[in-house]
Formats: C-alpha cells, structure tokens, sequence
C-alpha cells in the first residue's frame, strides 16, 4: 500500500512500515518537511497514498474522494504510543478498505467515516 506519513510519525513506524512491504513517503528530513496542510493533501493525492497523521485539520478532506486518512490524536501523546496506534489501525483494516475512509484514532475510542459520492 502506499503511504504518506506526515512529519510527526515516530521514524520506528515508517521503517516497520516499509518492513512490512508498504511504499512509505516520509516528509522528515526532505524538502517537503514543514509544507502546509494544502501543500500536503496535494501530495497525498499525487501519490494515491492514505496519509497517517496526528494533525485534526486533515479531517477537512473527509467529504472528498480520498485514499484514506488516518488520524492518531491522543491526550498524552509520545512515540510509542502514536506508533501503536497506527499499527492498530492498519490491523483493522485492509488496504483495499481505506479508499475515502477517514480514521481517527483516539485513547480509548476511534470514529470513522466514510466518503461516499453521490450517484
């Protein structure tokens, strides 16, 4: 599966990520770092990708054709857990399920939502 991971997504999950044999853009540490949001869901749609971040303001783009999105937003939030949260959302769905699903991974709770095009 492609994915875009935005900067705030622990390094340990891209590279479990990339073990696993998914295609990983990092936006850390190239010149894309630091690009606003905008910049950012031009890019995930380029590459057909589901974009994981922690940033709340991707789920603007819920109501649009999409590739999916996953949120981690947590009230403490450090490494491990941003990383066990994300591994715990690509456990519960396929690839093949996240296209326009947005995901929103939370403490103890997840809400999801899925964009349907009207016929």
């Amino acid at each position: 599966m492609k994915i875009l991971v935005d900067e705030n997504i622990p390094k340990r999950t891209v590279e479990l990520l990339r073990e696993n044999g998914h295609l990983v853009n990092d936006l850390r540490g190239i010149s894309d770092q630091g690009i606003d949001d905008t910049e950012v869901w031009n890019k995930v749609l380029t590459l057909q990708a589901l974009l994981i971040t922690t940033d709340k303001g991707f789920t603007l783009y819920r109501n649009e054709p999409h590739f999916g999105i996953l949120i981690v937003r947590l009230k403490q939030p450090n490494l491990a857990k941003i990383h066990a949260h994300v591994m715990l959302a690509l456990k519960l769905h396929k690839p093949e399920e996240w296209s326009n699903l947005t995901l929103v991974m939370r403490d103890a709770v997840q809400s999801e939502y899925r964009y349907h095009p009207e016929t």
